[in-house]
């Protein structure tokens, strides 16, 4: 079941967020430099913020949204720290804008949606998946690309990880799916995934730091 927003407040309150590792995904990084990123942005689950800001940073008009008052507060934090206050957050239920039209309209729509380790917390959530998919739909203008980087069942790893079937069903209406690829996700090791990881048998460097497999999918809303 999708977490509360307490869940991932204690995460960021305590820094055991696997996902925070000081950076932008690398995956999302290469997205930009083949000019797949476009116009108006929005980075849904921005959690640190690292894409929001690095974004901002190139220039682009982007908006960082997280369920997690938390989040945001760290996100703020991480981009005056690297120097880019003019970096933008909010706190927003992702979920929410798929069952409230008036919350959609609060943010307005986008050109490019870049959702970076969000999709995939509803891997066994099928309502807040739908309704989360559906937000992703009145949030992204037509003809807009919708970017997912999700963790994979291709191999073991820590978080949940999805099934690129998961990902070609619950975007096979109002979507056409351009591209769909194995790729990979920078994480490190904290108390909240040590034992998975040992599991997975993973091996970090001595910072703590894995790649651990991914789909990268992009998606044009019709």
């Amino acid at each position: 079941m999708t977490q509360t927003a307490e869940f991932w407040n204690t995460a960021y309150d305590n820094d055991t967020a696997p996902w925070v590792i000081g950076e932008p995904q690398p995956a999302i990084v290469a997205l930009e430099r083949e000019g797949r990123i476009t116009g108006r942005v929005l980075d849904p689950g921005t959690g640190a913020g690292e894409h929001t800001i690095l974004l901002t940073r190139l220039g682009y008009d982007v908006l960082g949204v997280d369920l997690s008052p938390s989040a945001v507060a760290y996100a703020q934090r991480n981009a005056a720290e690297k120097g880019v206050p003019a970096a933008r957050f909010r706190v927003t239920d992702a979920v929410r804008t798929g069952r409230d039209p008036e919350a959609a309209a609060e943010l307005g729509v986008f050109d490019t949606i870049v959702d970076s380790a969000l999709f995939h917390v509803f891997g066994d959530d099928p309502q807040n998946r739908a309704d989360y998919v559906r937000g992703l739909h009145a949030l992204c203008k037509p003809g807009g690309v919708l970017h997912i980087l999700a963790l994979s069942t291709a191999e073991p790893g820590i978080g949940p990880r999805i099934s690129d079937t998961l990902i070609r069903e619950s975007f096979s209406e109002g979507w056409d799916l351009e591209d769909l690829q194995p790729s990979r996700y920078r994480g490190r090791i904290t108390g909240l995934v040590a034992q998975q990881a040992d599991e997975a048998g993973l091996h970090p460097t001595d910072d703590g730091i894995i790649d651990t497999a991914a789909w990268l999918a992009r998606l044009r809303r019709l």
